[in-house]
């Protein structure tokens, strides 16, 4: 399993939308490829797929923008993986021989605590408290 720079920029421009959630403001593109250090051309196309899974709205024109559709705690890191990558963790499909079935199983039950996971962290979870946050591991 690997997480696609694709999901990544779109995990880390929508926290950046969800600290402007409730402000009234809109995301504008050149500000978020800036503090995102995403690609502004990568970054149309990802805020282009988010649209159409529903988890932003945009507005044309000189004071348009992105938005969230809904607020960030309803917004969850399996919804994002799902629209820009589909399933976290795909099956092969090949289920043949003595073990496929039982290697079947274990790949379910794998794929299924992944996504229950991935359904606990929510958008207003991925937001830093303060801009000079740091994290330590």
């Amino acid at each position: 399993m690997k997480i696609s720079v694709k999901v990544d920029y779109a995990c880390r421009v929508l926290a950046e939308m969800a600290r402007l959630h409730g402000t009234g403001e809109l995301a504008r593109i050149d500000h978020l490829a800036k503090i995102e250090a995403v690609p502004a051309n990568f970054l149309a196309q990802i805020l282009g797929e988010l649209r159409n899974g529903g988890l932003i709205v945009s507005r044309r024109g000189i004071q348009g923008g992105y938005a969230l559709a809904r607020p960030p705690e309803q917004i969850s890191l399996y919804d994002i993986v799902k629209i820009i990558d589909g399933e976290f963790l795909e099956l092969s499909g090949n289920h043949e021989g003595r073990t496929g079935r039982r290697m079947k199983q274990i790949w379910q039950d794998v794929r299924a605590t992944v996504d229950a996971k991935a359904q606990s962290y929510t958008l207003d979870m991925f937001t830093a408290k303060g801009a000079g946050e740091m994290y330590y591991i």
